[in-house]
């Protein structure tokens, strides 16, 4: 489908600002709405939305369709009478530059389980109207989620694989057992669901009313510990004596990594995948456009072929290719849910064929400018050799940010870059790295916060192979300034990529 020229801000919603230690679907979120129309943005770029676990990070969720109760808004919580205010007032003694999931996470997810104790009883009859039809229209990943995390919840948070074995290979008696057993909690995990989806689709409205669309992320791969896994674990390659993963996803080594990088997660069974024509693949598509307007599918390449490890290997350096479906998958996607709006995360070891993938279904691939200055003039991501049909970033969230990333420059690439924008903005490096992605002929152009806001290293969102520490900054309101604003505005405009009024 086309892509018109536009531009955008990439900021995960737990980093916006607000009065209760982590960003939230509240009043705050509408606001950076208002400052992305205000200077003529069109794309919002989110990373995962679901519930995260171990580690914070959003690319290992519990599921790969529910959303995050961290990110609902508490004030509208009280408006409905849920909670009350003074109830509030742990999570207001938290840090404003930081999420402090430790602290934060107990103390909001009582402060949501009570919430959902009131609605039980004394939710209008309009309001049970609504959470029954969000049930029912979501019943093909709700029900399970729900049973999953209130499971999980009742074992401690520990992983589906350290429950009964009975519980953990879904014996239906002992389903039935637990189901009847958890069902207050049950409903409490349905009600998270409904309240994240009522806030999420609210504000989604008042994005696409004012010319925004939300450009959302879908990891291939999901955590082991996931209802996914432990719902359809035909789906994956799991090792049925152990439960374990059979076969790990991750890289292979490379210039970044001697051993390369095992990531954990369970590759697909795309041989199971297939039979059913990939309806758990369809079903994940068909949920997350309910949070989304454009889809962009991380480690694309993996649809193509995937580097996969044996189960017991501590390095991903004993792996092999594989080939996967990505061409019939889509295929499928587009017979049964029409031509979606695609994004190719194309990074890393690119062949042809990936290339092949990617153009057949006419997908814009990703152009990372940190990359474009540290080899020859063909390098693919320096601007000059862009075509139209791409996604431009400064960098992304696994990068360092633009100021952290210039100080750290070898002089070759220091030069190189000076040479090719001729010059460093007056002010500061990060605008002229914003010049070249917003002048480029990329379609797209999509720029992190804190690259507007001209921050350091202490402010990137994640350092991969760093197990702590990561998906914890947030900004503060101020920091939108009026300068900053009308800067963003005027070279968004004279870049051509404004919204045209009444499309």
């Amino acid at each position: 489908m086309p892509f018109p020229r536009a531009s955008g801000i990439l900021l995960h919603p737990t980093s916006l600002p607000g009065r209760f230690g982590i960003g939230a679907l509240g009043q705050e979120a509408y606001q950076f709405i208002d400052f992305l129309a205000d200077t003529q943005q069109q794309l919002w770029q989110v990373l995962p939305l679901g519930p995260t676990g171990h580690g914070n990070s959003p690319y290992l969720a519990y599921s790969s369709m529910a959303g995050n109760p961290l990110l609902i808004g508490l004030k509208q919580l009280c408006d409905r009478n849920l909670l009350y205010p003074d109830e509030l007032h742990d999570l207001e003694q938290q840090p404003a530059d930081w999420v402090a999931f430790d602290d934060i996470i107990p103390v909001k997810m009582r402060l949501l389980e009570r919430a959902a104790s009131r609605f039980s009883n004394v939710a209008s009859d309009q309001d049970r109207a609504a959470f029954k039809e969000f049930c029912d229209r979501c019943h093909f990943w709700v029900d399970e989620f729900a049973f999953f995390m209130a499971l999980k919840n009742t074992h401690g948070g520990a992983s589906w694989t350290e429950w009964e074995p009975d519980l953990a290979r879904r014996e239906p008696h002992a389903l039935a057992e637990w189901r009847e057993k958890l069902a207050s909690d049950i409903f409490c995990q349905k009600f998270l669901q409904f309240e994240f989806h009522q806030q999420w689709g609210a504000l989604k409205r008042y994005a696409n009313e004012r010319q925004i669309k939300i450009v959302g992320d879908i990891p291939i791969y999901v955590a082991h510990d996931s209802v996914d896994v432990w719902a359809y674990p035909e789906n994956f390659m799991i090792d049925w004596e152990t439960l374990a993963p059979a076969q790990m996803a991750g890289v292979p080594p490379d210039y970044f990594s001697e051993t390369g990088q095992l990531w954990g997660n369970p590759t697909y069974n795309w041989d199971e995948l297939k039979r059913n024509d990939f309806d758990w693949w369809l079903q994940r598509l068909t949920a997350l456009l309910d949070y989304v307007d454009l889809i962009r599918v991380d480690h694309f390449r993996g649809l193509q072929a995937y580097w996969a490890v044996p189960a017991g290997e501590t390095t991903a350096m004993n792996g092999q290719w594989i080939e996967a479906p990505g061409a019939e998958l889509f295929e499928t996607v587009k017979q049964k849910l029409g031509s979606l709006p695609i994004l190719a995360e194309d990074l890393g070891v690119i062949t042809p064929d990936v290339e092949a993938l990617r153009d057949q279904f006419e997908f814009p691939g990703m152009k990372i400018l940190h990359f474009a200055f540290g080899s020859d003039n063909n390098n693919p991501y320096l601007p000059t050799n862009y075509v139209h049909n791409c996604l431009v970033y400064t960098g992304t969230h696994d990068n360092d940010t633009t100021v952290g990333w210039f100080d750290k420059l070898s002089d070759y690439e220091r030069g190189r870059l000076l040479l090719y924008a001729g010059c460093v903005c007056p002010e500061g490096i990060h605008w002229t790295m914003i010049r070249l992605a917003l002048m480029s002929v990329a379609n797209q152009a999509i720029i992190p916060l804190q690259d507007v806001l001209g921050y350091g290293s202490d402010c990137r969102m994640n350092t991969p192979g760093q197990p702590n520490g990561n998906w914890a900054w947030r900004y503060r309101s101020e920091a939108l300034t009026d300068d900053m604003r009308h800067r963003l505005r005027e070279l968004t405009t004279l870049a051509n990529r404004a919204p045209i009024p009444g499309q």
